[in-house]
């Protein structure tokens, strides 16, 4: 009886190498196919970003965080040249969608993120490399300069 439980088990642990073989070939295939579609912007499924995300003081840390190329453009609806800036940063968001992730933080209703990095003056465009702040930008300023800015961090 010994004997043949050796016999079976033989076969069962090749079954299972098998299997486990198989296993991280399939892995290794979803592996890639998540890499190339990052590469293409965006993890497969989901949606690329074409508009400015709404950032707040509870999912700041976590947007900053998920994306590898975030900038943040801080504002108030009071002021003037906040409102002239941000037809640009959606016409950015939308060039540059699967390669930079835009968002928009209202100082007035966060003022704990605005506290926490000083913000002074808006409009203020803050830029985060890999969770990390890289650059900020001050002031309404043209197209041009805010996507050569930006273009310096892809």
């Amino acid at each position: 009886m010994k004997e043949e439980k050796k016999e079976n088990s033989g076969i069962d642990e090749e079954e299972e190498e098998m299997e486990i073989y198989r296993i991280k070939e399939r892995k290794m295939r979803e592996m890639e196919e998540e890499i190339k579609a990052m590469k293409e912007g965006g993890k497969k499924g989901e949606a690329v970003i074409d508009h400015p995300l709404t950032i707040d003081d509870n999912n700041f840390v976590e947007t900053v965080r998920k994306y590898p190329l975030l900038v943040v453009d801080c504002w108030a609806p009071w002021c003037g040249p906040c409102r002239m800036i941000a037809p640009v940063i959606e016409e950015l968001a939308k060039e540059y969608a699967g390669k930079v992730v835009f968002g928009k933080l209202n100082v007035d209703e966060n003022p704990r993120i605005a506290s926490e990095f000083a913000i002074m003056a808006i409009p203020t465009l803050f830029i985060f490399k890999n969770g990390d702040p890289v650059d900020v930008i001050q002031g309404a300023l043209p197209k041009p300069y805010l996507e050569a800015k930006v273009k310096e961090w892809l």
